[in-house]
């Protein structure tokens, strides 16, 4: 099963701007988390196409499986 974290931020334009990450360390630490999200927005790590990131949305695991379907 692929795991990854998602962390969304809002930025100037006021939408969503989420960023993915494969892998993450288990177990998840939210104050790493809401940290790490902290130091993203303070030190303008990041830009989108609607500006800056100015707010937190949210953070989350998101896990997929992956299944192979046989073709004949």
């Amino acid at each position: 099963m692929m795991k990854k974290i998602e962390l969304r931020f809002r930025n100037v334009d006021d939408k969503i701007v989420k960023f993915e990450l494969d892998n993450p360390v288990d177990p998840i630490d939210p104050v790493v988390v809401n940290e790490a999200m902290d130091t993203i927005i303070a030190e303008n790590v990041f830009t989108s196409s609607g500006g800056d990131l100015l707010t937190k949305e949210s953070a989350r695991i998101v896990q997929q499986l992956v299944e192979e379907i046989e073709l004949t």
